[in-house]
């Protein structure tokens, strides 16, 4: 190890794998992984968000009864044959408050949309096509209905028994709606993967930093990012740059899922994740093609994903979202779902260096009148379009350039970068345009 430790120091990363290929290796190595507890049943309340364990099939039919999907009148489809504005069916109409709520031969019934349908009524005539004469209790049907007309049959929207989703399927608020409204209450799902967030580095303190030392940020956000991704953090205290430090604390959180260490993995003197990681179990991938945040290490310690992400800020974030987010999918059993996109054209040129996938941070803004009068609009786009605005392209250790930004373009591998006035496509942080 010590002469894999100098060669590595004193070379940096000659070679940087792809991020496909490096996302291809981890999920590959957790392709038997899943969360400890496997799964559990939850109420709808406590379900959104949560992955399906199981095939969820319908319990009841949605509507279970006949139901008026109009507000006008239940009547016998026969009964109103061939009646027109100029020869009206008239029928008897029956009293509301009236305690039988069944429909005779030639009578009418008020009825109201979602309300359900009489007895002995085949079909609803419109309020509009009706002309109420309620001073001698009669109704003047306007136009025919056909039966069934104008009445939702007993599981017209879900039938008892219908599949409705498969093992994997991500829960969303419509979804929960549909699950209540046919009969399911508590859901098996995947268990939410536990997380052990590791801040790393003597520099980092909680607070009052003194020259050359920061304020640990990063497992602040990287915790907060679990949680919005599904899964349960557990925040760490931070972990100087010692081997053995570093050791006890990875060990400890082996119980977790997932670890994830922020901090010490790029190839200085102070990284040392890398070595105590393929130490306690092996390092599957350090030193990635992306930017920023190239010197990401992706290990696996008895079966535990370990994650060393860089200590820059930015290039933390940035391989949280390309390489913990997936996993935290991989372990429930589904797949990564697609961040938001919206299309912009760029303001301002992009560089980047070829053979290095270039996450550029940008914020998005929408043309006015005043900024084409006045020259501002270098980007040549016309008013009401949306612009994409460059925060930074490069510089790991500038927070703002996140914080600020709505989302990012990703620039491939192949290009040199991405010319201003060019139409983009902007991968947000969440959907917000």
């Amino acid at each position: 190890m010590e002469g894999a430790d100098h060669d590595r120091r004193k070379s940096g990363f000659k070679v940087r794998t792809r991020v496909e290929d490096a996302r291809s290796i981890l999920e590959t190595a957790l392709e038997d992984r899943t969360v400890s507890c496997e799964h559990e049943r939850v109420p709808l309340e406590r379900a959104d968000g949560r992955v399906l364990a199981e095939s969820i099939t319908a319990e009841v039919n949605v509507p279970h009864y006949e139901r008026a999907a109009m507000d006008g009148y239940g009547v016998r489809a026969a009964d109103t044959f061939g009646a027109t504005e100029r020869s009206p069916a008239v029928l008897r109409l029956e009293d509301e408050a009236d305690a039988d709520t069944s429909v005779e031969p030639e009578t009418a019934r008020r009825v109201h949309t979602g309300s359900a349908l009489p007895e002995g009524a085949d079909a609803v005539v419109m309020l509009e096509h009706t002309e109420s004469l309620e001073s001698v209790g009669e109704l003047e049907v306007l136009d025919g209905v056909a039966v069934g007309e104008n009445v939702a049959p007993v599981g017209e929207d879900v039938k008892a028994g219908q599949h409705l989703y498969g093992p994997g399927h991500r829960l969303r608020p419509s979804d929960l709606g549909l699950l209540r409204s046919a009969g399911v209450r508590t859901p098996l799902v995947a268990c939410r993967p536990t997380v052990g967030v590791i801040p790393t580095g003597e520099e980092v303190v909680q607070a009052d930093p003194a020259p050359g030392e920061v304020i640990e940020t990063n497992g602040l956000t990287v915790s907060r990012l679990v949680e919005r991704w599904g899964g349960r953090s557990t925040h760490r205290e931070v972990v100087t740059d010692d081997p053995e430090a570093l050791r006890v604390a990875i060990e400890r959180d082996l119980t977790k899922d997932v670890v994830v260490t922020t901090g010490g993995s790029s190839v200085g003197q102070r990284d040392l994740l890398p070595e105590v990681i393929d130490d306690l179990g092996e390092v599957l991938v350090h030193g990635v093609a992306l930017k920023p945040g190239h010197p990401v290490c992706l290990g696996i310690v008895e079966e535990t994903p370990v994650l060393a992400l860089p200590g820059y800020p930015v290039a933390c974030i940035i391989n949280a979202v390309q390489f913990l987010r997936p996993v935290l999918s991989w372990v429930q059993g589904t797949v990564p779902t697609p961040h938001p996109t919206v299309e912009a054209r760029l303001e301002r040129k992009i560089p980047s260096e070829p053979g290095t996938r270039t996450f550029a941070r940008v914020s998005l803004e929408s043309v006015s009148e005043d900024s084409e009068s006045d020259g501002s609009n270098s980007g040549g786009s016309t008013e009401g379009e949306v612009v994409a605005v460059p925060t930074r392209a490069s510089g790991s250790g500038v927070l703002s350039s996140v914080a600020l930004a709505d989302g990012w373009v990703v620039v491939p591998e192949s290009s040199e970068g991405i010319p201003a006035g060019e139409v983009v496509t902007v991968e947000c942080w969440e959907p917000s345009w």
